[in-house]
């Protein structure tokens, strides 16, 4: 009869299993929201990969756990890119080869307690750059950083607010690492240890020396999400409704979401007056987000503009960041054949160049992005650097209703205020809107899918500077530190090891001389 170890010894069932482990990390986050699972769900991938028979085939399981990885945090882009969606996890899952080929280099049979160290400084290091390459945008950008499965526990937002979301990543890895040693390597459990007491130290230190954000004054921010509505005159009808139920509430803002005008205002001056008519009964400046084919540039635009009581204020802010194969196809030419298979772009939206902070009356400086912009922890942060005192995010998750998506993206909303020491306002057309004090800390309660309606948040505002903001990303780049550090040791030993030894002296033979025989007496 055939044992379990002989049929785990196929490697395609091995590589089956590396998938369905990878995919673990996905129940850390919303919907699920099992934060604390995080700490321990790479322990199966790591524990599989150690025990490859060789460093190749640990990365050939690395590769199979990033594409389980990989899908289950995109399963819901399923229904829109179908079969392209492997296509696109199984290129992104490669990226964790070289991982998968450094956990078995580091822990594979009986590693010495130095090696355990390493690997604790090492494996982090490696996932981060990982994270770092896969966070480009032309390759689906930050989504899904493992950081982000801790947006709920305050000690982690602390953290953010030191060394970012990649600081969290960068301590989740390394439990799951000491995890891992303390269960298969029974040995090295000391220094296991002490990766585990060094984590909740660091913790312990940012809980107590991190600067706290002074809030010194607060603003009435509304929110208008109107829900699933098909057509761009019905949904600015709803929206027109929803906002009039604000007057004499005494709001300071009034914030649309993503795609809540399909006109040109230049072109529409109906609807640019109709909103500046809202904007003069309720007595707040309206941020509504354009999406349509600009009067004055070629080509389709996503555009945060203010509209104040004589029409529309301030400069406006073009969406930067484009989401691939939803606002458009990377390298059309040779990817346009997903248009095919899916609701991929039909045609490719246009980018602006740089983030604008705009006055919204009332003393308050606002700093709009996009949807799929939040998810990029140096645009909030550059926003701050600019003097935004909130933060504000216009997203539409229409496609993506009965998925977990929406409440993931709300989720990145309290990473970003943490990060920054702003608060955030997460506002959607349909999906999940959401708002966030200066320390990441939830206010009100969340506006669901099937929500159409309009919430008033008091908002706390909070000025000071955070580490983060102050020094950027030093987490990742003390990670590439490390790794490049690791590489040129293991380069050095490899030389020493391969250069021969000098020639061993050998003295030279002496040959006696034989004296001539004497003549016999």
């Amino acid at each position: 009869m055939k044992t379990f170890g002989h049929w785990l010894a196929s490697p395609w069932r091995r590589a089956t299993i590396a998938a369905l482990a990878g995919a673990l990390p996905v129940l850390a986050f919303p919907a699920p929201s099992l934060w604390w699972f995080a700490y321990v769900a790479l322990v199966p991938w790591i524990l599989l990969v150690r025990s490859a028979p060789t460093g190749k085939r640990a990365a050939y399981y690395g590769w199979w756990g990033g594409f389980g990885f990989m899908l289950a945090m995109h399963h819901w882009l399923l229904p829109s890119l179908h079969v392209f969606t492997f296509v696109l996890a199984a290129l992104l899952g490669a990226l964790w080869a070289p991982w998968g080929w450094l956990v078995h280099r580091l822990l594979a049979g009986t590693p010495p307690r130095g090696r355990i160290v390493v690997a604790l400084l090492v494996l982090p290091s490696g996932w981060l750059a990982v994270e770092l390459v896969r966070s480009w945008q032309g390759l689906g950008g930050p989504w899904g950083v493992l950081g982000a499965s801790q947006w709920q526990v305050e000690a982690a937002l602390r953290l953010a607010s030191v060394g970012g979301v990649w600081l969290l990543s960068f301590l989740v890895v390394a439990v799951n690492v000491a995890v891992a040693v303390l269960v298969a390597i029974r040995q090295s459990r000391v220094p296991a240890v002490a990766g585990l007491v060094a984590t909740a130290a660091a913790t312990s230190a940012a809980w107590v020396w991190s600067p706290r954000p002074d809030v010194d004054d607060r603003a009435r921010i509304a929110v208008v999400q109107p829900g699933v509505v098909t057509g761009g005159n019905p949904r600015f009808d709803r929206e027109e409704q929803l906002t009039r139920r604000l007057v004499g509430q005494d709001v300071d803002l009034i914030v649309w979401g993503e795609s809540s005008v399909g006109f040109d205002l230049t072109e529409r001056p109906d609807f640019a007056r109709r909103i500046a008519a809202l904007s003069r009964e309720t007595g707040a400046d309206i941020l509504v987000n354009v999406d349509a084919r600009r009067s004055d540039k070629p080509g389709i635009y996503k555009s945060s503009i203010l509209v104040g009581p004589d029409g529309r204020t301030g400069t406006r802010y073009d969406k930067m960041r484009l989401v691939p194969f939803g606002e458009y196809i990377p390298a059309r030419s040779l990817l346009g054949w997903a248009t095919s298979v899916g609701k991929a772009a039909g045609e490719d939206r246009r980018k602006g160049s740089e983030q604008v902070v705009m006055d919204a009356g009332h003393g308050l400086r606002v700093g709009p992005m996009v949807c799929f912009e939040t998810a990029f922890p140096d645009m909030t942060r550059h926003l701050t650097e600019d003097g935004a005192d909130i933060l504000i995010g216009q997203s539409s998750t229409s496609t993506f209703q009965q998925s977990w998506a929406p409440e993931q993206h709300a989720s990145l909303a309290a990473l970003r205020a943490a990060e920054t020491g702003r608060p955030m306002v997460h506002a959607t057309l349909t999906g999940v809107s959401a708002v966030y004090g200066p320390s990441g800390q939830r206010i009100g309660s969340w506006l669901g899918t099937d929500a159409s309606t309009t919430q008033v948040y008091e908002v706390p505002l909070a000025g000071g500077v955070t580490p983060y903001v102050r020094y950027g990303d030093w987490t990742v780049q003390a990670a590439l530190l490390v790794l490049a550090a690791w590489c040129a040791g293991e380069g050095i030993r490899t030389l020493r090891f391969r250069r021969p030894g000098p020639e061993p002296r050998v003295p030279p033979v002496r040959t006696v001389r034989e004296s001539p025989a004497r003549p016999a007496r």
